[in-house]
């Protein structure tokens, strides 16, 4: 017991610290040393990463909470102007790095070395506390910049700040006026974006009859809509719009696209079948009655096709093996398959260029320019001229195009014709300078003497000498038409 009591009486009697003296240095700046010594060893012990433990402050209460927030922000401003003007009355930097007013920093900002005035604090203390975390909080921004989060916004100046790209809530406009005003305000500022995203606000807190009842009255803010609908997909919305419209003909329209959605083959078919009967306008639905059609068309073309191409009974079809079905392909591609592989098919096959033309209704000049392309790929000649070729009610044959025999020229050209073909029908060509420029940008030189002999251009005749190979048929013609 008595020992117990010399332990205490000497621990309570020591200390670490020297006795005071004249010759010591300034207290107060003894004093300081020790406690950033006493920092420095605390600043050891301290876990940075330690992240799950609880930060509190002098008060007790959580760091980051709200209350926390509004107690640290008012007695940091608060200490710093003191501390300011204590540091302006001493003028001494070592003493306004130490204030003498409570610390209303966290327990973990102490635990780091942090001074209440980092704008006071020593070299060595900068130097030293980089990379350290610091567990203040941040001062709290300007009460005007929180002004974009207040409801004292009207509808105009919500507008213009969505025009400029700021964030604003649009849900404390609660009133159908509100919102009316609002879509009104936007429409007025003519920016789409705002038009829309006000909108998708409408569409999404008024009730749909209520929102087409006021688009009705408003068309820009209404054309707006339908295309957000027609862009996003929203196809069941879209159709009670254009319903409530009474826009018969565009829902007909709306109903008709969806068959793009449809990949089985068999079921896009019934579902053109059905839009039949939809109300479109006379034109729209011959488009539609001929998409049906035509796709049942192919449907046939394709599965007989496809066996004979298997089985390999057709030489077309081993010499040419199909590079792709034909399955939902346009009317000019079908023409085009159809001449390609059944030219020569009789006018009662569906898969006759012939019955195509007719069922469709395809107009001479298309009809030409596909078979043309088709046969002309093929490099079957004799077809070519065949499809030029017509007689009058004498008997006697002559060659008629209605496309223009120049457009001929090139595409036989393109599928590389022979010179002797190509020749045959620049011959045909009317105009003379095109017949020429055809000719020459050809080589068809045969063409150009004789339309130089019919006019009776010896000058160009012999400038033409000089462009054809010496010792050939076609200088020995040019020898004999200058000497004739």
């Amino acid at each position: 017991m008595s020992r117990a009591r010399a332990d205490e009486e000497e621990y309570w009697h020591s200390s670490k610290f020297r006795a005071f003296t004249f010759d010591d240095e300034d207290d107060e700046l003894s004093q300081l040393k020790e406690s950033k010594r006493a920092v420095n060893s605390l600043r050891d012990i301290v876990d940075d990463d330690d992240d799950d433990l609880e930060r509190v402050s002098w008060s007790g209460e959580p760091v980051g909470s709200i209350s926390w927030s509004i107690k640290e922000t008012a007695s940091s401003s608060t200490s710093s102007l003191e501390g300011h003007d204590s540091s302006l009355q001493k003028g001494s930097s070592s003493y306004a790095a130490f204030p003498k007013q409570a610390s209303s920093y966290s327990l973990s900002s102490l635990f780091k070395g942090r001074n209440k005035l980092p704008s006071f604090q020593s070299l060595s203390d900068a130097l030293s506390d980089t990379g350290v975390k610091n567990y203040a909080p941040e001062l709290r921004r300007p009460r005007a910049e929180y002004k974009d989060y207040s409801s004292d916004w009207s509808p105009k100046d919500t507008v213009i700040r969505m025009q400029r790209g700021k964030v604003c809530s649009l849900e404390r406009f609660r009133s159908l006026q509100d919102k009316l005003v609002l879509l009104d305000e936007a429409v007025a500022g003519h920016d789409g974006n705002v038009i829309t995203a006000v909108l998708i606000f409408l569409k999404r807190t008024l009730r749909r009859e209520i929102l087409f009842r006021e688009l009705e009255v408003r068309q820009v803010a209404l054309c707006h809509l339908i295309h957000f609908l027609k862009e996003t997909g929203e196809q069941k919305f879209l159709l009670d719009l254009l319903r409530f419209l009474d826009r018969t003909e565009e829902v007909a329209l709306s109903q008709y696209r969806e068959h793009l959605n449809i990949q089985d083959v068999e079921k896009r078919r019934e579902f053109l079948k059905g839009c039949i009967g939809l109300p479109f306008s006379a034109e729209d639905t011959s488009h539609i009655q001929d998409h049906y059609t035509l796709l049942e068309r192919q449907i046939i073309i394709e599965a007989n096709d496809r066996h004979l191409e298997t089985a390999g009974q057709s030489e077309i079809f081993r010499k040419y093996p199909r590079k792709a079905s034909i399955l939902n392909m346009p009317l000019v591609t079908t023409l085009f398959y159809s001449c390609f592989y059944h030219y020569t098919e009789a006018e009662g096959m569906f898969s006759s260029p012939t019955n195509l033309k007719k069922t469709f209704k395809i107009p001479d000049k298309q009809y030409v320019l596909t078979a043309l392309a088709a046969r002309a790929k093929l490099r079957a000649w004799d077809d070519v001229d065949a499809l030029f070729t017509t007689k009058n009610w004498l008997g006697y044959t002559k060659k008629k195009a209605p496309i223009g025999f120049h457009r001929v020229v090139e595409i036989l050209q393109r599928n590389n014709a022979p010179v002797q073909v190509l020749q045959e029908y620049v011959r045909l060509v009317e105009d003379v300078e095109t017949r020429l420029n055809l000719a020459t940008k050809y080589k068809c030189h045969d063409v150009v003497i004789e339309t130089y002999r019919d006019l009776k251009d010896r000058v160009q005749l012999t400038a033409y000498k000089c462009k054809v190979e010496r010792g050939s048929a076609e200088e020995e013609k040019i020898n004999s038409i200058l000497n004739n």
